[in-house]
């Protein structure tokens, strides 16, 4: 925490303030390396060896066959097949426009001298699609279809083998290219190295638990990830013109999905803040899900009252919330004032349980700080933008001579040669 931000806090008043413990298991990180490691020295035996022991499931075959894969889709029921394809398509309908924003280049920056790039989707993805409490139908949609409009050539789906067929369907129909009954730490390894049956990918996308996450951290380097994505998070920003029984309602929607998750209110208005921890505490009565959203309310629940709309934004930016709503008079002024979140609700109207399951951006979003500096999973995430140059005669006259002093007052003589060479020797070159 920066003294910047120490000196805010010591304004701010909090009638709510998170009471968790922010230490880390410390086994993680040395069982993930575990996992690594015999992964990629043992390929599938230590796959299925680690799926026995962590999903208490090691399938006889880790390839969802294409029989299987097209009797999960026949075993949805009507509406949830089509509440599915309305995802999907809003998913992929965001995607393409935004794909349309990424465009290649080509220019002259000078008489001769010739730059641009290209957009080049990434050959071969990974994409994790979590179990987790409950299964997310909406998770693959996220990780797949946005791969698929980039025009990635094989996207390879993760799904622990205790994954409901609906989370195979769900795959299917998004997308995947092949589907393995794989989860967890393994399922990164397998995906980063390779095995005997799980080809090995270019850059693995998708969230997990805390081992799916250390994984991705500890595989970084020869195979890319998206981002490090930890236990959920949402805040409101409310005035005085805020509603308890709202912002109660979808602090909760996000508390329900796990113990650690991350919920707060940043208010200038002392009675909304005092008003959102008694709404709070009478959902939680008939909460069917309250096991879990009681313990993350408990946990990591906060409550901040803000002097001034100016510490209302530096609080906020500083926090950078995964899911940050906006609930003010004027919530479009205020909303261009932020530069710190994953994703951005304007107004009342804009729920994140629309976001997470089917409106079109995506839900695979950046936390714990990340958003000071990133944003989520988008369709941007599966290409590269790879420069290119190329010279004409002039272009080599304009930049050899600074480019071979430079190198010379480098002491690079190897470069600066190189640099020359097309200048003092044209005829080389034709």
């Amino acid at each position: 925490m920066t003294p910047e931000i120490e000196t805010l806090r010591k304004r701010l008043t909090f009638v709510k303030a998170s009471t968790a413990d922010t230490k880390t298991q410390a086994d993680v990180s040395q069982t993930v390396a575990d996992v690594l490691q015999a992964v990629r020295g043992e390929g599938d035996a230590a796959v299925r060896r680690y799926s026995q022991a962590f999903d208490k499931v090691a399938p006889d075959a880790f390839e969802v066959t294409q029989a299987e894969r097209e009797a999960a889709v026949a075993a949805l029921d009507p509406q949830t097949r089509a509440d599915t394809e309305f995802a999907i398509g809003n998913v992929r309908a965001f995607a393409k426009a935004q794909l349309k924003t990424i465009l290649p280049l080509e220019i002259e920056l000078a008489p001769g001298l010739h730059l641009g790039h290209r957009v080049i989707p990434v050959a071969r993805v990974g994409a994790y699609v979590p179990g987790g409490r409950y299964p997310l139908l909406s998770a693959p949609i996220m990780t797949i279809v946005p791969a698929v409009v980039a025009g990635c050539a094989e996207i390879i789906a993760c799904l622990p083998p205790t994954a409901a067929d609906a989370m195979i369907a769900g795959c299917h129909l998004s997308g995947a290219t092949r589907i393995f009954r794989v989860g967890g730490a393994q399922a990164i390894a397998a995906m980063a190295y390779g095995t005997e049956t799980i080809p090995a990918v270019h850059k693995i996308v998708g969230p997990g638990n805390a081992y799916v996450n250390e994984a991705k951290r500890q595989v970084f380097g020869p195979v890319g990830i998206d981002q490090l994505a930890g236990p959920s998070e949402i805040y409101t920003l409310a005035d005085e013109t805020g509603n308890a029984e709202v912002i109660a309602t979808d602090l909760l929607a996000q508390a329900e999905h796990d113990v650690h998750t991350r919920v707060g209110l940043i208010t200038t208005h002392r009675p909304l803040a005092e008003a959102v921890v008694h709404e709070i505490e009478r959902q939680l009565e008939t909460l069917s899900t309250a096991n879990v959203a009681r313990v993350s309310w408990e946990r990591q629940g906060e409550i901040a009252v803000c002097a001034s709309e100016d510490d209302l934004v530096a609080y906020s930016d500083w926090i950078a919330a995964e899911h940050l709503q906006v609930h003010t008079r004027d919530p479009k002024a205020l909303a261009a004032r932020l530069t710190g979140y994953g994703s951005l609700f304007i107004g009342t109207k804009a729920s994140v349980v629309y976001s997470d399951k089917c409106c079109g951006t995506n839900h695979t979003l950046p936390t714990m700080g990340a958003g000071r500096y990133t944003g989520g999973l988008w369709v941007g995430s599966y290409v590269k933008i790879a420069t290119h140059q190329w010279l004409t005669d002039e272009g080599v006259a304009a930049v050899a001579p600074p480019a071979s002093r430079q190198s010379a007052s480098e002491g690079l003589e190897g470069h600066r040669r190189a640099a020359a060479l097309r200048l003092e020797k044209p005829e080389l070159f034709r």
